[in-house]
């Protein structure tokens, strides 16, 4: 398999861009590249999937077991003619020494690494840095440099000249400070991939991200490099279960978009079926759902168009009311509030299953990693299971701590300790985005609680359930 993993000296080198550069050359060759992103991010999987055709998957080494990366890129990868991972941060940057690293991640599934450097601001003391890389990990030899934001070829050339005299990694190429293939962001990072709905605007960043990593970037050297591990060689992809179908209804619009593909691959293995609707456009549920998954996203950045949306909300205070299960993750859970102050002070009504106030921060809160362990049986499995995840928000609980609480939360880079995971009713809701291969067993109990209440109203028995505000009664049990 064709492969290699694009690293950066620190966050903010330009990794997304050459890798979307070189996902739109290789599409434009006919290849069928099968993107990956190290870490837990969201955003930057969102941009792959809409340049390269295929959906995008995540590996991580903190979240994840060994074999479970080999598993997702074993099973992402089938009938892709070569894989490209983004990494995240600098190379070397992990959660404990390399741990959760690119390189850990390079080194595990023998992926070479391409380092992209940013060029924008240095001369001939480049190749101290690059020779620092070279040297800091022999175990990891370096496969290419790709200069980033170079002003012009004049500048290339001094560049290669001192690389080459110090160095010896090749110099694959470079890439213009070039604003039309320069991405938008904004406080959690990147403009999402759903607000570049237009098809004609989409084929037209891909082919100039194509034409400028044709014109700068050596493509024939970059695709004699080869994934070393035989993925032939690994565990076969576990068949689906034929169990009774569940109907997942996931949100998805511009409001929210926060989901690991994995998890939906996981739920549809135990037998649902994913059902997407838009909180923000649809009026109502579609038909004859059994859960909902309420992933993360901008929902204050849509706060006027959701609460607007007054029968989409009631349509989830109904579905509430009967009992079926719902899940909501970060933006989700901000949905499911009593209301929502944004930045700029206004406050939205919200679809009030959670008794609290939402508002937006002007800072990170609770950033990082994290390990949880379930404190009680609860949606997604028994007391004592122990999953991993990660925080990553701009908001707050404005008051008390909307129910009883699920969770026992450890954040990794504060070492703080805190009860989350807040269970109301049939609801469970929480700031971690989980990785369901952390414990693969949570989709599946997830989907038998839906399985447990679709009979329960099949067979005619009444649940219980209070219409007025947040629901007040643990409707699921093991």
């Amino acid at each position: 398999m064709k492969g290699f993993l694009i690293a950066g000296t620190a966050s903010g080198v330009g990794k997304t861009t050459v890798t979307l550069a070189l996902l739109a050359a290789m599409r434009r060759r006919g290849l069928a590249v099968q993107p990956f992103k190290a870490g837990p991010d969201f955003l930057d999987t969102g941009h792959h999937t809409r340049i390269a055709g295929r959906i995008a998957r995540n590996l991580d080494t903190w979240m994840l077991a060994a074999s479970a990366n080999q598993d997702v890129l074993r099973d992402a990868s089938r009938a892709a003619d070569a894989v490209v991972v983004e990494g995240m941060m600098g190379l070397f940057d992990g959660k404990d020494g390399e741990t959760g690293s690119s390189a850990e991640i390079a080194k595990l599934l023998r992926l070479p690494v391409v380092l992209v450097v940013d060029a924008g601001k240095s001369a001939r003391s480049i190749a101290a840095t690059i020779l620092g890389f070279e040297l800091f990990d022999l175990q990891l030899p370096l496969a290419g440099i790709i200069l980033n934001r170079v002003a012009s070829e004049r500048h290339f050339k001094l560049l290669e000249t001192a690389i080459l005299f110090s160095c010896k990694t090749p110099v694959l190429g470079w890439i213009p400070g070039e604003p039309r293939i320069a991405l938008p962001e904004r406080h959690l990072g990147l403009h999402t991939p759903e607000e570049f709905d237009d098809r004609e605007s989409t084929e037209r960043q891909r082919d100039t991200l194509a034409t400028v990593a044709e014109k700068h970037l050596d493509l024939e050297a970059l695709l004699s490099l080869e994934c070393g591990l035989d993925l032939e060689c690994l565990s076969p992809m576990e068949q689906r279960r034929e169990m009774p179908s569940v109907r997942i209804g996931i949100a998805r619009d511009r409001a929210f978009s926060f989901y690991y593909e994995d998890n939906l691959d996981l739920l549809r293995q135990h037998g649902a079926e994913i059902v997407s609707f838009s909180p923000m456009l649809d009026a109502s549920l579609p038909e004859g759902l059994d859960a909902l998954y309420l992933g993360g996203g901008y929902p204050e950045l849509y706060a006027r168009q959701l609460s607007n949306n007054t029968s989409m909300l009631a349509s989830i205070r109904a579905f509430a009311a009967t009992g079926r299960p719902i899940y909501a993750e970060c933006g989700g859970m901000i949905y499911l509030c009593h209301e929502l102050t944004t930045a700029d002070g206004a406050t939205y009504a919200m679809a009030n299953l959670l008794s609290c106030a939402m508002e937006m921060t002007g800072r990170l809160v609770q950033f990082g990693y994290a390990t949880l362990e379930l404190t009680r049986d609860c949606l997604l499995g028994a007391c004592g299971t122990v999953l991993r995840g990660h925080s990553f928000h701009y908001s707050r609980i404005a008051d008390a701590p909307p129910a009883a609480t699920s969770y026992r939360v450890r954040y990794s880079l504060s070492d703080q300790e805190e009860e989350e995971g807040f269970s109301v009713g049939n609801i469970l809701a929480s700031y971690i985005h989980l990785h369901f291969r952390t414990e693969p067993g949570i989709a599946l109990h997830f989907l038998q609680q839906a399985r447990i209440v679709k009979k329960r109203i099949g067979s005619g028995r009444k649940t219980t359930h209070n219409n007025e505000g947040p629901l007040k009664q643990i409707l699921i049990s093991g």
